[in-house]
């Protein structure tokens, strides 16, 4: 079933995953949202105003001489007004309409911000695409181009299209000023702006001469301040709105109400990165871009923090800590990590060019102002980053702020609150990479960016997706797009009678959770020729449970899969099994033998998949009636790859065996 958001159906769904706290909260935004209408208050006088949170001289020649070309050659594609946003090329960003959908060709509507539909594409536009340029990221691209270059047509262009944006979007007017998460991002993005600006002329007169720009500053502000996502929506968008608003107090700390919105943003910020992050380190909403999109934003934070000699609690650092090292241990030997729930491409803060590998930035990032360990993965990659953050961030060592935490001896494989686990076996021959999701179906009572993946599998050679996790493609106006990407079809797991485990309520909310369990957790060192083995169930299917068991045999290589339904199935409840192969993976199906190819580095690759005897296979690639057979590489994209679906009946206690041979 497709369910729209916004319908009446979709509110009293939504209203139902609320708590009393919650619904009181959310009436009182309401009330200030219709004050808000007719009573708009000018920003206070400021006077003296001077920005003191610059980089630390010697700052940007510590930034590596391919680091500083990818980002120039990106700087130079902006200045001739090319991008790429979610799969849609522009090249209209010289003079850019910031209400403008490229995709349909729609414009926003004027009006009060909060009068906006932005839900509905047919009004509004592919709302995603509207706002993304409206985070001005790429404006912090061509400023740190200026801070590398000292050439003035990058700092001029910024000032250009500062100016013209904030014209066009006076406070609380138009679609740019609904969203909580892209206050905070854009606020961010202007503190890095000027300070990469710092050095040319027109600066100050960009910024803390420039009334206009004063005024967007402060209503930024006072709106993250009176509207924070509450309750069931407090996820990933509250992390981005505090550190937004925390970082601008610190450096743009020229008001009245400076003081205060920094400490309470500062105490939001370690409230909800605690509450967000397990004890292992993991995001809680199980989607591994959002795990890179808030260590990004608690970075970011802290360096702003330091960079303004604001105490900052303990249990920050903490955190970014031990979201570090978990990033470090669940990653591939490609420095790839899972592709796990939804992924939008959303970052906190860009400073470099394309070709940048943001998982190997984040790590090296994590070593500049942690210290790496014996067993994370070799960084080799260079970004802009990582040393204007580290110039901010002032060394654990000093002034007795290192993080008292025990922090792995060894690589981790298993992350028991996550449900997480990573059975590997040995790099000689190309590493085998299988990740094992047993773990609670996302976070908070809506679960946003969870999918119905439940016991599903995710295995890589060599860092190529051999049985792939799709991805997400797209959030709006794509209904029956955005239900397959999430579905249990959608995933390497079973599903049962025609449906998904858990229940959805809408493109961001699920009613109904499976809950899982891991029974099992084996995984001894694999280069011995030892064998890892995980299991776990969930009762996502009612009346019944479905059972996995995974085994990676390191010696053959193999991977045998196990699947058993248990309880009162029923008579004739239908089973079908899928495997999405990765993009790269030519399948030769016959029978229930597949016999897989691929091309790495420029080596033929092969694997043979025996297929449960039990039931009738079928190959599947890029069927869109209904969807089938696809792989989103990001945001927007997709591209057809082949899915094997095994179907059958689960009358009595069958057991479904699949095996994966390397090699074969």
């Amino acid at each position: 079933m497709t369910v729209s958001s916004g319908s009446p159906g979709w509110y009293l769904r939504r209203l139902s995953r609320m708590g009393p706290r919650e619904v009181g909260g959310r009436a009182g935004d309401a009330v200030r949202r219709r004050r808000w209408r007719s009573a708009r208050p000018d920003c206070p006088t400021v006077t003296d105003a001077r920005f003191t949170a610059v980089l630390p001289a010697g700052t940007i020649a510590a930034v590596s001489p391919d680091a500083a070309k990818r980002l120039i050659a990106e700087a130079d594609r902006l200045m001739y007004g090319h991008a790429e946003y979610f799969g849609v090329v522009r090249d209209d960003l010289v003079d850019p309409d910031w209400w403008c959908d490229p995709k349909t060709g729609r414009r926003a509507p004027w009006g009060y911000a909060f009068d906006v539909p932005y839900r509905n594409e047919d009004a509004v536009g592919d709302i995603k695409q509207i706002w993304e340029l409206s985070r001005h990221q790429y404006l912090t691209q061509l400023a740190a181009a200026y801070a590398i270059t000292g050439a003035e047509r990058y700092a001029e262009r910024v000032a250009e299209h500062l100016r013209s944006w904030w014209t066009a979007n006076p406070p609380l007017r138009g679609v740019h000023w609904i969203s909580g998460i892209e206050l905070g991002i854009r606020l961010l993005s202007w503190v890095w702006i000027r300070r990469l600006l710092d050095g040319w002329p027109g600066a100050a007169g960009l910024f803390e001469d420039n009334p206009v720009a004063l005024n967007q500053i402060w209503h930024h502000q006072r709106w993250l301040a009176a509207f924070p996502s509450r309750g069931s929506s407090a996820n990933n968008h509250i992390i981005a709105e505090a550190a937004g608003q925390f970082a601008a107090a610190c450096a743009f700390g020229w008001f009245p109400s400076s003081a205060r919105w920094r400490a309470d943003a500062l105490r939001s910020l370690e409230q909800h990165l605690r509450s967000n992050t397990f004890d292992s380190g993991l995001n809680r909403e199980l989607a591994t871009e959002y795990h890179g999109l808030v260590l990004e934003l608690g970075l970011a934070a802290v360096a702003e923090a330091d960079a303004a000699d604001v105490p900052v609690p303990a249990s920050v650092r903490l955190v970014l800590l031990r979201m570090t090292d978990a990033l470090a241990a669940v990653v591939d030997s490609r420095l790839r990590p899972p592709r796990q729930g939804d992924a939008d491409d959303g970052h906190g803060l860009v400073l470099d060019g394309a070709g940048t590998d943001r998982w190997a930035s984040l790590l090296a990032t994590g070593d500049a102002v942690f210290g790496r360990l014996a067993w994370w993965p070799a960084v080799t990659g260079t970004d802009v980053r990582t040393p204007l953050l580290a110039a901010l961030v002032r060394p654990y060592s000093d002034g007795g702020t290192t993080p008292t935490a025990t922090r792995p001896t060894s690589l981790p494989a298993h992350f028991a609150d996550a449900g997480m686990t990573i059975l590997r076996g040995p790099a000689e021959t190309g590493e085998i990479w299988c990740r094992c999701d047993g773990g609670p179906h996302g976070f908070l009572s809506i679960a946003a960016h969870a999918h119905a993946d439940a016991l599903s599998v995710e295995v890589r050679h060599d860092g190529v997706d051999v049985l792939a996790d799709p991805g997400t493609f797209c959030y709006h106006g794509q209904p029956e797009w955005r239900q397959y990407f999430r579905s249990t079809l959608g995933h390497n797991t079973l599903q049962l009678d025609g449906g998904d485990q858990s229940v959805s309520g809408g493109p961001f909310l699920w009613t109904r959770h499976a809950r899982s369990r891991v029974l099992a957790v084996d995984t001894p060192g694999t280069s011995d020729g030892g064998t890892a083995r995980w299991s776990a169930e969930h009762d996502g299917y009612q009346g019944s449970v479905h059972r996995r068991r995974v085994e990676l045999t390191a010696a053959t290589p193999e991977l045998r899969v196990v699947d058993e339904v248990r309880g009162q199935p029923g008579p004739h409840r239908v089973v079908r099994l899928a495997f999405h192969l990765g993009p790269a993976i030519a399948a030769d199906l016959v029978g229930n033998r597949a016999q897989l190819t691929w091309t790495r580095d420029g080596e033929e690759r092969s694997a043979v998949l025996d297929l449960p005897g039990e039931l009738s296979w079928r190959a599947h690639r890029g069927e869109s009636d209904p969807p089938l057979g696809w792989y989103s590489p990001g945001f927007g994209r997709k591209e057809p790859a082949t899915t094997l679906v095994g179907t059958g009946s689960a009358d009595g206690a069958v057991e479904f065996t699949t095996v994966l041979r390397f090699g074969g």
